[in-house]
């Protein structure tokens, strides 16, 4: 679970409703400084027990290398409804609504980024789609080839047998008292951690845990899609290790970045330093189709 440091919305970022052909989704869209050259658009989708405002940290360093952030809420997360119907969760809907934020934003170029489960999501959306694509590169954040490592599975399929038994807010004081780390968080932070479990759907938590327990390997149908990918994660990643992490870019022919201090969550542990890696990604895939548009040119 990703805990944003605080609620404070960055400069020119504003709460809002993506309204898409698959329903509404509450949104943070990060606006960045008129002063900036405007670079491209960035979708970021959050992972398991998480939202948009995991983030929060990174929306303003985005916004002033010149990139529109949209952080969204999926369907049954926090501040955006969904059905208590497990089906309306699996992955393919999960991803259909990535193609349907896509579509609502029409901005281009648009980066894809995935974090956690997220990333999951992401490379399905991705193998789902029809040529041409609508994105101009894939980033997959703390997630891996398949699903989480054996420790963590353990930990989510308690989740998903306890969260029927004793319903959200008893199983929610159940994990605090497994969590050490919670008494050092902000009261207000802690008090939106609360409010977000109990807002999302038990249905989508249910869905979306049994897949990170069960997800398939899919690396190599993702490597034969033609698009820019970066394999981005913290130097400590509890969920998916490193070098699972390592051999999944390596199989992918992606970039890799690590960031060094960082946990599962490096969008929330160094902002900064994540921010400052998906920027030289995103410029170096820039460059990269001004090369080949250059090559494609002189062939003519």
């Amino acid at each position: 679970m990703s805990r944003p440091p605080s609620l404070c919305l960055p400069p020119r970022t504003r709460v809002r409703r993506l309204e898409t052909d698959r329903g509404p989704f509450t949104v943070l869209d990060c606006a960045p400084p008129e002063e900036v050259e405007r670079t491209g658009t960035v979708l970021l989708v959050p992972g398991f027990l998480g939202s948009k405002e995991d983030f929060l940290p990174l929306l303003r360093h985005l916004g002033a290398a010149g990139y529109r952030a949209v952080a969204v809420d999926g369907r049954g997360q926090h501040e955006t409804p969904g059905p208590a119907d497990e089906d309306a969760y699996a992955q393919h809907e999960l991803a259909a609504d990535v193609l349907a934020q896509t579509a609502a934003l029409a901005a281009a170029p648009l980066h894809l980024v995935g974090h956690s489960m997220g990333a999951l999501i992401a490379r399905a959306a991705v193998l789902s789609s029809a040529p041409p694509l609508p994105w101009t590169s894939l980033t997959l954040m703390g997630s891996g080839p398949a699903a989480v490592r054996p420790e963590q599975r353990k930990r989510v399929r308690l989740l998903i047998d306890w969260l029927p038994l004793l319903g959200k807010e008893a199983l929610w004081q159940e994990m605090r008292k497994e969590d050490h780390g919670s008494g050092e968080l902000p009261a207000e932070v802690a008090a939106f951690l609360h409010r977000r479990w109990l807002n999302t759907v038990p249905q989508q938590l249910t869905a979306t845990g049994r897949r990170l327990v069960t997800e398939p390997d899919r690396v190599a149908e993702l490597a034969a899609v033609p698009l820019p990918k970066l394999v981005l994660s913290g130097s400590d990643d509890y969920a998916w290790p490193v070098p699972w992490q390592d051999e999944m870019a390596v199989r992918l022919a992606a970039d890799r970045a690590v960031i060094d201090g960082a946990g599962h969550s490096p969008n929330v542990d160094r902002p900064a330093e994540t921010a400052g890696a998906l920027v030289a990604f995103w410029q170096s895939v820039g460059a990269r189709g001004r090369t080949a548009g250059a090559a494609s040119g002189r062939r003519a």
